[in-house]
């Protein structure tokens, strides 16, 4: 990028703004189309979502952008819009530092860019560099609030200042992205270089309704953003973090209930220190990032708050009574709910609703990654609540090609192909949802502690035409025969071997309601060859479903290249 190297004295740091449009999460980011500031390194201090701020880095149209810097007040602020003149009534990115030491009569004022393995079209139209006297303040904006972490946005919103008081940088971008790198890509950046370091925070993202029949639940829920808590609010809510509150443990982060002063139960995810967590992936950034920005609807746990104060990074969602679905289908912990047919065909439905959300309503494609009975969450009613987004991927519907993921989830529930391929899309989210079907209507773990695999179980008895007996016992015979035999189709139906033969999970849905006919089943298993990711001297071509022979053992689950559960 041509910046100077970290570290280096007092005369060579250096301040700049970044505008992202490659996500590589080694270096922070939130996302591939973000506004950050870096004080010394490329790793931005403070970042966010450029689309909430209605601006996507990606179009190729020109955008301007403001950077103003008032010593007054110790604040850096940045407005984005696609209008040469007019600048918006808000700030997209506000930032606290310190320039006051670091200002001096000669300075440098720069641009700099990098396309990584891309190929893109770096663009300065124009730009304009002001600079005025130390003035006093006269604005209601000297009572900012500092932020104490990375991932924490100011209290308020700014109102606009006078240009006889600040230092203002204006700039026309024109940038048009061509192509991105993979993970090894590097950024590609516009940076605006002023001069030095310190603190930060990033603004909320705006929240994208849904256009879904649920859209009316969806824009009523808009208005409840999540808040900021401090890290003594939530010490008192959970009782100092006591082991009696725990209601749940997962490989990154630990979930107690806690109880707010307005009363209000709240579910408080306590994530793990950064030296502990995979420094490929920050669960607590994805799933924050993710959450905040689009997630809205009645089948998703919703976001009330979150703190990061030190070392602490905690998520705030709202306590649902009845606990995960894998409590009380398996009768783990104290549970004592058996669930009758109708409660599951409601959960069933549910789930495939959040899901349909997440693949094709929301502006962006989500892909789950880690859809399980852990992961959905029933309310005081049993409706289902999915949650859980640490392991999410978020893509453009547009895209038509994906760079390969280390394949991460939970044994008994990953496709096949994604196994090997490492590529995420909505039909590997697709077969985790038959699998939960399958899981609902039988009773049974994906894998018993024999060993027994829950989907070519079922699969072998729709061969044998007894597809009935896979139904949970502890439902003693009442449940609808029509309503249960159309679930353990679709199951099935959705964990094809062939990813290409399996329904979108609105398809699944329709089916689950009776919109549709039947999904039509191969009378046995299909056998679907997958080329191997293994080394080059081993088969390259491997075997999924139908008849194993006698020397063939179950070793393509067996990936070195992944992070299972």
């Amino acid at each position: 990028m041509g910046l100077p190297q970290p570290g280096l004295k007092t005369h060579d740091s250096f301040v700049a703004v970044e505008f992202d449009t490659t996500f590589d999460p080694s270096l922070g980011d939130i996302n591939g189309n973000h506004i950050g500031i870096d004080a010394n390194s490329v790793i931005s201090f403070a970042s966010v979502d450029a689309v909430s701020g209605g601006i996507d880095l990606k179009t190729g149209k020109k955008i301007t952008a403001w950077i103003e810097y008032r010593d007054s007040v110790q604040l850096m602020r940045v407005w984005v819009g696609y209008s040469p003149k007019i600048k918006p009534p808000s700030p997209v990115l506000v930032a606290q530092i310190d320039l006051s030491k670091q200002l001096r009569e000669y300075m440098h004022v720069g641009f700099s860019a990098s396309n990584g393995q891309g190929s893109a079209i770096h663009l300065v139209d124009s730009w304009r560099f002001r600079t005025y006297g130390s003035l006093p303040s006269l604005s209601p904006i000297d009572a900012v609030e500092e932020g104490d972490c990375f991932m924490c946005p100011p209290e308020d919103s700014y109102n606009n200042v006078s240009p006889n008081d600040h230092h203002e940088i204006r700039i026309k971008i024109g940038d048009k992205e061509l192509g991105l790198g993979g993970l090894a890509a590097f950024l590609f950046s516009i940076f605006v270089i002023l001069v030095v370091f310190c603190f930060f925070m990033i603004r909320r993202k705006r929240c994208i309704c849904s256009r879904s029949n649920e859209g009316q639940a969806c824009r009523d829920q808009m208005n409840r953003v999540p808040s900021r808590l401090s890290l003594s609010e939530i010490r008192s809510a959970t009782m100092g973090f006591h082991r009696n509150r725990i209601v749940g443990q997962g490989a990154s982060a630990t979930v107690y209930k806690g109880s707010l002063p307005s009363g209000d139960a709240v579910a408080v995810k306590r994530f793990e220190k950064a030296n502990k967590i995979n420094c490929t992936r920050n669960p607590f950034a994805t799933e924050f990032g993710t959450m905040v920005g689009c997630l809205r609807h009645k089948n998703l746990v919703q976001l009330q708050g979150w703190c990061c104060e030190g070392t602490e990074l905690l998520l705030v969602y709202e306590y649902l009574p009845n606990g995960s679905l894998d409590k009380i289908l398996h009768k783990t912990g104290n549970s004592s709910i058996s669930l009758l047919w109708e409660q599951r065909l409601n959960i069933v439905l549910g789930v495939g609703s959040a899901l349909s959300y997440l693949h094709e309503e929301c502006e962006r494609q989500i892909i789950h990654r880690d859809v399980k009975t852990c992961n959905i969450m029933l309310d005081a009613e049993f409706n289902a609540k999915l949650g859980d987004f640490g392991l999410a991927e978020v893509y453009e519907h547009s895209s038509d090609t994906r760079e390969a993921t280390i394949p991460a989830g939970t044994m008994g529930y990953l496709a096949p192909e994604y196994v090997y391929s490492g590529v995420p899309t909505e039909k590997t989210d697709v077969y985790s949802y038959g699998v939960v079907v399958l899981e609902v209507a039988s009773g049974r773990r994906p894998v018993d502690d024999d060993g027994t695999v829950l989907v070519d179980w079922v699969w072998v008895l729709w061969e044998k035409g007894k597809l009935f007996e896979a139904v949970d016992s502890r439902l003693k015979g009442k449940f609808n025969d029509v309503e249960m035999e159309r679930m353990l189709m679709v199951g099935l139906s959705c964990v094809h071997p062939d990813y290409e033969k399996r329904p979108t999970i609105k398809e699944a849905v329709r089916s689950l309601r009776g919109e549709t006919p039947l999904p039509l089943l191969p009378v046995r298993k299909p056998t679907v060859r997958i080329r191997s990711v293994l080394p080059a001297d081993s088969e390259d071509v491997l075997n999924f479903g139908g008849d194993h022979s006698p020397g063939c053992d179950d070793t393509p689950w067996l990936t070195p290249r992944s992070n299972f559960n």
